[in-house]
């Protein structure tokens, strides 16, 4: 097969892993949800990584992810400086702009995702253009243990992610956050995709 029909096949089996991730999430009832998204919780809080960080960016999370809203509110009782993503419509861009405190993430605006972000017209810090980040949580469709991730497919963090290389501070400690329906035998990766320093979710 050549490069053109290996691509072709790597692109058919991301399409098909996630449409069955988003089947495995969907089964899931919200109790489920909730009771997995505090375990998953609880081991960020007590991780060095994050009990170390000062600047942490942090997504602000869709219905079929682990949520993120105690997380956050941790990060300013903990004195540490918040990030969230504000995503480019039509383009892979994506900036990490500061958050001034917890309470403001219901005054932003909707996208069609249905999750609040900072409108595009409007002047924040964006985080490479200061002092970089220590950590970023990731969301994602899918993982596996070897920190492959499967996105949405649009490639906003890959291309983050690229960003961060050429800040002073290089590339920051990733960590995904996932319920363990999430957690795949194995990830199909493209050589622009890449891979997350460790994968949070609930074990037995």
């Amino acid at each position: 097969m050549d490069s053109q029909g290996n691509m072709a096949a790597l692109w058919a089996a991301k399409k098909a892993l996630r449409l069955d991730l988003k089947r495995r999430v969907a089964a899931l009832s919200d109790a489920e949800k909730r009771r997995q998204t505090a375990a998953v919780s609880r081991r960020l809080l007590a991780h060095p990584k994050y009990q170390n960080c000062q600047r942490v960016a942090v997504f602000l999370s869709m219905s079929d992810e682990i949520q993120t809203e105690d997380i956050i509110k941790d990060v300013f009782q903990c004195g540490k400086q918040c990030f969230i993503p504000r995503y480019k419509t039509r383009s892979n861009h994506m900036d990490m702009v500061k958050l001034s405190s917890a309470e403001e993430i219901h005054n932003l605006p909707l996208t069609s995702w249905n999750i609040h972000q900072p409108a595009e017209d409007v002047l924040l810090e964006e985080a490479l253009t200061t002092g970089g980040l220590d950590l970023i949580l990731m969301p994602g469709l899918g993982f596996d243990k070897h920190g492959n991730r499967l996105g949405r497919g649009k490639g906003y963090y890959d291309t983050y992610l690229e960003r961060c290389l050429k800040h002073p501070k290089g590339k920051p400690y990733t960590i995904a956050l996932a319920f363990k329906e999430q957690i795949c035998d194995l990830v199909p990766v493209t050589e622009s995709d890449k891979p997350i320093d460790e994968v949070l979710y609930e074990t037995s």
